[in-house]
C-alpha cells in the first residue's frame, strides 16, 4: 500500500529521474537515509521499473515517426511470437502493441531519419516477416503531448 510519500516520491521520479536522493528527500520533507530507503523499496515491489534518459529525436536527426498497423495473416502463438522476436530486434521500433478493436493486430511506433529509410525499413524488414499480411502506415505532423509521467491521481492513502 502506497503512502502520500510514496506518491511524492514516485511524481518527483517521474519529473526527474536524475534528480540525487538529498535533492529528493528535501523536496518531499524526509530526510536523505528514509527516502532512500523507500526508494528501495519501490524499486524492490517492482513499481520503478527502471530509469532511463530520454533522448530528443530531432537533434539526432530521427525526423520522422510512423504508427505502422499490422495485420497477420494465422492469429497463433507461434505467429506472433515469431512476429514480436523479430520487432524486439529493430532499434528503430520504439514501441510494439498487440491491439484489439481494429483490422489490425499489432501496432509500432517507429522512429527513422526520413522517408527512403522508413521505405527501406518497411520493404526489407517489417514486409519479411513470416506472417504479416497487411500493413498501414501513419506518420506524425505534430507531437501534442509526449509524457512518460504515468497519472497517480488515483491513488488513495489513509
Amino acid at each position: 500500500m502506497l503512502d502520500k510519500l510514496d506518491k511524492r516520491i514516485l511524481q518527483e521520479l517521474q519529473a526527474n529521474g536524475a534528480i540525487t536522493n538529498l535533492e529528493l528527500a528535501d523536496k518531499i520533507g524526509l530526510s536523505p537515509s528514509p527516502c532512500a530507503r523507500r526508494v528501495k523499496q519501490l524499486e524492490d515491489a517492482g513499481i520503478i521499473d527502471r530509469q532511463v534518459t530520454l533522448l530528443n529525436a530531432s537533434k539526432l536527426d530521427l525526423k520522422l515517426t510512423a504508427l505502422i498497423q499490422i495485420s497477420m495473416d494465422r492469429h497463433t502463438p507461434d505467429r506472433f511470437e515469431v512476429f514480436e522476436r523479430k520487432v524486439k530486434s529493430y532499434p528503430e521500433v520504439i514501441e510494439c502493441l498487440l491491439i484489439t478493436g481494429q483490422s489490425a493486430d499489432y501496432q509500432l511506433k517507429v522512429v527513422v531519419p526520413d522517408m527512403e529509410y522508413y521505405q527501406e525499413f518497411l520493404l526489407n524488414k517489417i514486409t519479411r516477416i513470416e506472417g504479416v499480411s497487411d500493413v498501414h502506415s501513419s506518420f506524425m505532423l505534430r507531437e501534442v503531448v509526449n509524457s512518460t509521467e504515468l497519472p497517480l491521481n488515483h491513488i488513495q492513502y489513509n
